[in-house]
This record gives C-alpha cells, structure tokens and sequence, in this order.
C-alpha cells in the first residue's frame, strides 16, 4: 500500500548535475548574444579616442561564453545522474507560488495593477493562509487602496489599469 502523504515524497524530479548544464548552456547562449550584438555596434579600438560602444561588452561576452563552455564539458564529463537538485514536495511547494504569482502578472494587462493585487492577496490569504474570505477580501482591498493612495495620489506614479479605475475616471 502507497503512502499518499505528499509531504514526504523525496522522488527526485531533476538532478543537480542536470541543472548545471542546463544553466552553464543558458550562461554560453547569453554570452554568444552579448558578442554578437557588440559585434553589430563595434567592438574594436579602432578610434584615435578609445573603444568602440561593445569591446568591453565583447570581452565579457567571450569570457562568459567560454567559462560556461567549459563549465559544461567538466559536467558531462562527470559520470552519474549526481545528488538531487529537487523532489516533488518541494517542486510542488514552489509551484504553489509560482502559478499563482505568473496569474498575477498576466491578469495585470488585462484588469489593472489594483483588481490583480487584491485578488492575488485575497486568494494567497484564503488558500495559503487558510484565513476567512471575509477578512482576506477585506485585507486585500485596504491593501490596493493604500498602495492605489501611495502611487496615484502621492507620488503621482501611474500603475496599469484596467476597466474599474476607467469607470471611476482614473
């Protein structure tokens, strides 16, 4: 019989020598495209005044290309899955934070920066914090308000908005 408790599930879902690669080809990709583009602006000393806008852009390109390169080589090299990078609980864990945080930030373009937070503060509230929808909905608007006061108000920093602050006139 399978313990269902998933807290305790250890299963490895992605090693760390896994991880390493992916980053060191993440770092090599960066590295190439910071070299081309100071490629495409200049990168010599040909000027009677200095280098030109991407030498030193070029440099640090190369030398970040060619330390993932070699980053890379030394981790397939190594023999082995290696020691777990993460499990499943606390993959789930993350993702818990992480869906809910991406729903944030796409929902801002569509009903503004203040409907987002109050509804993602309210939700965090209720399914993480496990409080009362009532005081959740109630925090999470006191919350946009003061922030909609700070930036709007005050500071005279316009945040996104969507159809809500439209109807009001803002």
């Amino acid at each position: 019989m399978q313990d269902n408790d998933n807290s305790t599930d250890q299963r490895t879902v992605v090693s760390t020598r896994t991880m390493e690669i992916v980053v060191a080809l993440l770092f090599m990709a960066a590295g190439t495209l910071v070299m081309m583009d100071s490629l495409r602006i200049g990168a010599g000393w040909v000027d009677p005044d200095g280098p030109q806008a991407g030498y030193f852009p070029m440099r640090m390109g190369a030398i970040m290309a060619i330390s993932s390169l070699l980053i890379l080589v030394h981790k397939l090299r190594a023999g082995g899955p290696g020691r777990a990078f993460v499990n499943v609980h606390a993959l789930k864990q993350v993702l818990l934070v992480l869906i809910p945080a991406a729903v944030f930030v796409a929902a801002v373009n569509f009903v503004g920066m203040y409907v987002s937070a109050a509804v993602y503060i309210a939700s965090f509230m209720i399914y993480m914090g496990r409080y009362n929808w009532l005081i959740s909905a109630g925090i999470g608007l006191a919350v946009v308000t003061v922030l909609f006061l700070m930036f709007e108000v005050w500071f005279l920093v316009p945040l996104p908005k969507g159809p809500i602050e439209d109807f009001f006139g803002y």
